[in-house]
């Protein structure tokens, strides 16, 4: 029977309210779960392929939703990814650092806890920076709401840093100008997410559906790509490294 969208996301509700509220075993779940995915795998290749990356994207969002209630607001990859120590070993103390895409403020403190940095974090989502200011309260440290491809704070800054935040411009190549016309920085540190951190993506791609990391990107690169798009930009690339499917560099003019 097909059932309008509205029906569909009622006995979706009714399904997860049963869940929550019959004391079903992990195991009789788990049991569940996996006949159901027998099932979808028992249709053509390419559709089952296409449905099971579809549950894949809500897996992960769950997963994603747990792990922030596991870190206590904070998503806990940050802990074990470790990529926090990548930029405070490359500021040094007293040095002016602008954090573009600040997100949830952590490493915008690390940087001044750790790297005794004074740090800007700046964010395009006002909640973010109403979360920051509630959270840290440093006075080398400030958090501004400003979309950083529409305006820029003045100030002087030694260091642009852009953890997972290049990926979400369109015109890379205006804004990076942008900013080392107003700054002139004596480096920038950027982390970014490869498409080729797994043979997903391109799977993806074949089978017509999104297949960057997020909906929100408009690249994800290869070594190859990022270094072509630095050196369109103008920067050299003194460092870089690849951990956790992402690029990790530093970048000089």
């Amino acid at each position: 029977m097909n059932y309008p969208h509205k029906s569909r996301s009622t006995l979706f509700r009714l399904g997860l309210h049963l869940l929550k509220v019959i004391p079903f075993p992990p195991t009789a779940v788990r049991w569940l779960i996996r006949l159901c995915l027998a099932i979808i795998v028992g249709k053509t290749p390419e559709k089952a392929l296409t449905t099971l990356f579809l549950i894949e994207n809500d897996l992960s969002t769950m997963i994603d939703r747990a792990a922030i209630q596991y870190g206590q607001g904070v998503h806990i990859k940050q802990e074990l990814m470790g990529y926090h120590d990548f930029f405070i070993d490359r500021i040094k103390p007293g040095e002016k650092v602008l954090d573009i895409g600040c997100g949830n403020g952590a490493l915008s403190n690390d940087m001044v806890q750790k790297s005794k940095a004074i740090v800007t974090g700046i964010d395009r989502v006002q909640k973010n920076i109403d979360n920051c200011r509630s959270l840290y309260h440093h006075p080398s440290l400030r958090f501004i709401y400003i979309d950083a491809t529409r305006y820029l704070p003045d100030s002087d800054f030694d260091v642009i840093v852009m953890s997972n935040v290049l990926e979400h411009i369109e015109n890379r190549r205006l804004f990076i100008i942008n900013l080392l016309e107003k700054y002139q920085p004596s480096r920038l540190l950027i982390r970014v997410p490869m498409i080729n951190r797994s043979w997903y993506a391109p799977m993806r791609k074949k089978l017509g559906l999104p297949y960057f990391s997020d909906n929100t990107h408009f690249i994800e690169y290869t070594v190859e790509v990022f270094m072509g798009e630095m050196e369109e930009f103008g920067l050299k690339i003194c460092h870089y490294q690849i951990n956790w499917g992402e690029i990790w560099a530093e970048v000089k003019v």
